[in-house]
């Protein structure tokens, strides 16, 4: 193969929807109803109905998703809420942007999620909430995690950013604690044509403060209950997103069928995600890790490869972080960090360009 294969290809990705999104945005026009409208609220509906639960509210990203519902929690500053010293530096943002306090907890190795049995030596007197992250398409091992949380009385909020669609032990991402929070960032397996969130929650309750907080704290317009947000799903959005959700399986089994190959091909010297039954993986990502990840990047770039590394800076190394972090030492977090490579695996790409892909990474020497 003589053409680069890039990480991703949002133009090809969506070319199937095209037709579909370009009569959406036709309707849309002829509407004229472009904020919370009929399309936001069927979205809600049937993204509800698709995890079998009953209360949905879309907001306007991922970040804002788990600010808001971090919200609705009622946590007084200070309160410190645990979470995965190799995340993503929005979910900290979230915490941080609440007033709260991150306290970070190792991840295991062999899953990148955060580890259970490394939580209870986290918990103190001031925590309050769990916020898990379902990492690069994989669930967090949840039920240990759900009895720790019963057993301190703690919130879970689960940031499924990575994880639309992905299972443990048969329950879908999103549906285990009090917040299922979610990106619909466009390279994401349900991706909008631009930012969009949307927040699963358990009761009538928080489902109404929920409303009422991404649309500047109002119930009923012009009548502020709460201090709210401006963080409301575009209309346009919730429409484009409603005729992909039905795909939302074929796209993450056709991710399945590009990691088998990887699983299939590639040699020992990489260290591959791990398979288990519990856990029904969508492969958002599919990383390795290796010794000489810089190295093995350029190897593959010079063979019109192209991948990512999710995430090159710890959070404890990132500056703006540097004055909200207890300084301790991460080892297995600055392992993944250090050694962790992203490798072709959308909906875009060909059971063939992955074949060439692995065929590609197996000729590395270090």
């Amino acid at each position: 193969m003589s053409l680069m294969i890039p990480y991703e290809s949002l133009k090809i990705l969506n070319r199937p929807f095209e037709e579909k999104l370009k009569g959406k945005l036709s309707d849309f026009l002829d509407k004229g109803w472009y904020i919370l409208g009929e399309e936001v609220a069927a979205f809600e509906k049937e993204f509800a109905l698709y995890h079998d639960e009953q209360y949905c509210v879309g907001v306007a990203n991922g970040l804002d998703a788990l600010i808001l519902a971090l919200k609705c929690c009622g946590f007084k500053p200070g309160d410190e809420v645990i979470v995965p010293s190799n995340t993503y530096i929005a979910t900290i943002l979230a915490i941080i942007h609440c007033g709260l306090t991150p306290v970070l907890v190792e991840p295991d190795l062999r899953t990148y999620n955060i580890d259970p049995l490394a939580i209870p030596d986290a918990i103190s007197s001031k925590t309050v909430a769990i916020m898990v992250v379902h990492l690069y398409g994989q669930c967090c091992e949840m039920d240990p995690i759900m009895e720790i949380a019963k057993d301190h009385q703690l919130k879970v909020i689960e940031d499924c950013a990575q994880a639309h669609g992905a299972k443990y032990k048969g329950k879908l991402a999103g549906t285990f604690g009090d917040f299922g929070a979610f990106s619909f960032y466009p390279t994401k397996n349900l991706g909008a044509l631009g930012d969009a969130g949307a927040v699963i929650c358990k009761s009538e309750e928080d489902y109404q403060k929920l409303r009422q907080l991404r649309n500047y704290g109002s119930e009923k317009k012009y009548h502020n209950g709460v201090i709210g947000y401006n963080s409301r799903l575009d209309e346009l959005q919730a429409a484009f997103l409603r005729i992909k959700l039905p795909h939302l399986d074929e796209i993450n089994q056709h991710k399945r069928k590009l990691a088998a190959i990887y699983f299939e091909v590639l040699n020992d010297s990489f260290v591959k995600p791990k398979l288990d039954e519990d856990y029904y993986n969508v492969y958002h990502i599919y990383n390795i890790l290796h010794p000489e990840r810089d190295k093995l990047k350029e190897f593959l770039a010079a063979h019109q490869i192209a991948t990512e590394i999710h995430y090159p800076v710890a959070p404890q190394d990132q500056v703006a972080l540097k004055d909200y972090l207890q300084h301790f030492d991460y080892p297995v977090s600055a392992n993944i960090h250090q050694s962790t490579l992203s490798l072709p695996c959308s909906f875009a790409h060909t059971e063939a360009e992955i074949r060439h892909v692995a065929d590609i990474l197996n000729q590395f020497s270090s």
